[in-house]
């Protein structure tokens, strides 16, 4: 039977890429479609000896001009394939998050065959980012059966709000918005704050204002690993955004925490969410950690046996991947010196250029100019509800280290 959609040919390199699990095509890559077609529609996808690869959504103004999102034949796209798609994502979820189900990532764009849509879930409350015209198309059938969905695990949606604030939305030929999403049974007037409990830790969630979708929920395990460490240390957590990784060194029994942001209002929701959760073995100071390091470091003298590095990502381009590299070595060398013999070391980077390997490299060279030893404790990524499709290195972006300073 014939297949009702415009056909878009590649050549042979987006071929071998499509063929090695990616899902994307560039739009030098392509000719056609051979017959009319609006952005955001469903192509077929076949290379120059006709040999169909899949099927994905088309944008002109994109510079990734078709993403797939099946590669069966037999798929059509309508509500029933994407109510499945939407329980498989949700099913994963269920197995590999289990209690932490109703505080994890319930769509990861491409990881979950949902090319640029994230979907994050806050308890009883939705936040959603989308990407790409084509899940700016679909997200009016994927809404609704989501929230029902989600019903059928015992999770009654109060609101779904939308954070399309993205730049990128304007490069793929769609206006930036942020609001609620208007569905039967859904307030649309909430203040935009929600608590959620993670690893037995409560955070006041700012869904409206705060960065991303409002909280990092890739690094829920990072923090309990980084907590297993911290009982009667003294612990300066850097780049603390919400005090994440602070508190639950706290909790878990440090000395002492002190949590340093260079934002009023991230050291505010840290002092904040301290409060909430009783903490009073931990403070929040505002400072540039560069700055506060070098400081540190011409004092020759560190109260600190335990250093904890999660910057945001230095780079978001090939282009600046070296200015990246000075910008981690920087601090990790600082925090090396810093570090007494036998103290210890958490460190990160969430940029996807930032490669495994590189980042590697930057830690040994780190060390050697600190005239330190690491010893590795653990190598780990983002938690599995952000998962790592094989075949796409986009979805391996978060790197995490523990390490003791020998």
């Amino acid at each position: 039977m014939a297949r009702p959609y415009p056909v878009i040919t590649v050549n042979e390199k987006a071929a071998r890429s499509l063929r090695a699990g990616h899902p994307w095509v560039y739009g030098a890559e392509t000719t056609g479609p051979d017959a009319p077609y609006q952005n955001g529609d469903i192509v077929d996808v076949v290379t120059q000896k006709g040999r169909w690869m899949g099927a994905g959504f088309i944008n002109d103004n994109s510079k990734i001009r078709v993403r797939l999102i099946s590669r069966n034949t037999n798929d059509r796209f309508d509500e029933a394939f994407w109510r499945r798609r939407l329980q498989h994502a949700l099913e994963y979820r269920r197995t590999v998050m289990g209690p932490d189900f109703s505080t994890s990532r319930l769509i990861f764009g491409e990881a979950d065959f949902f090319p640029g849509l994230t979907v994050d879930l806050f308890g009883d409350i939705l936040v959603t980012e989308v990407l790409s015209m084509g899940m700016e198309k679909v997200k009016h059938i994927l809404y609704p059966h989501l929230v029902d969905l989600l019903a059928g695990y015992g999770v009654k949606v109060r609101a779904l709000y939308e954070r399309n604030e993205a730049a990128l939305r304007a490069k793929e030929g769609i206006p930036q918005e942020k609001g609620f999403y208007d569905l039967p049974g859904l307030a649309t007037d909430l203040d935009g704050h929600v608590i959620i409990t993670e690893n037995n830790i409560k955070y006041d969630v700012d869904y409206i204002n705060g960065q991303k979708t409002g909280f990092f929920l890739d690094q829920k395990y990072n923090r309990r690993a980084a907590a297993a460490l911290a009982p009667g240390k003294r612990v300066l957590d850097c780049f603390t955004h919400t005090g994440a990784f602070a508190m639950n060194c706290a909790m878990a029994g440090a000395e002492h925490v002190t949590a340093v942001d260079i934002s009023k209002d991230a050291v505010e929701l840290t002092r904040r969410n301290a409060e909430l959760n009783g903490l009073t073995n931990m403070d929040a100071i505002q400072a540039d950690v560069f700055d506060l390091l070098t400081d540190m470091a011409k004092e020759k003298k560190s109260p600190y046996d335990y250093i904890i590095l999660d910057p945001p990502a230095f780079t978001k381009s090939g282009a600046t991947v070296k200015n990246a590299f000075r910008g981690y070595k920087e601090i990790n060398l600082k925090a090396m010196k810093l570090l007494p013999r036998g103290g210890y070391l958490a460190t990160c980077s969430c940029s996807h250029f930032m490669t495994a390997p590189l980042f590697c490299q930057m830690l040994r060279e780190a060390a050697a100019d600190a005239a330190v030893s690491l010893r590795q404790i653990e190598d780990r990524r983002q938690s599995p509800d952000h998962p790592i499709l094989w075949g796409v290195p986009e979805t391996e972006y978060l790197k995490f280290y523990l390490f003791q300073v020998v």
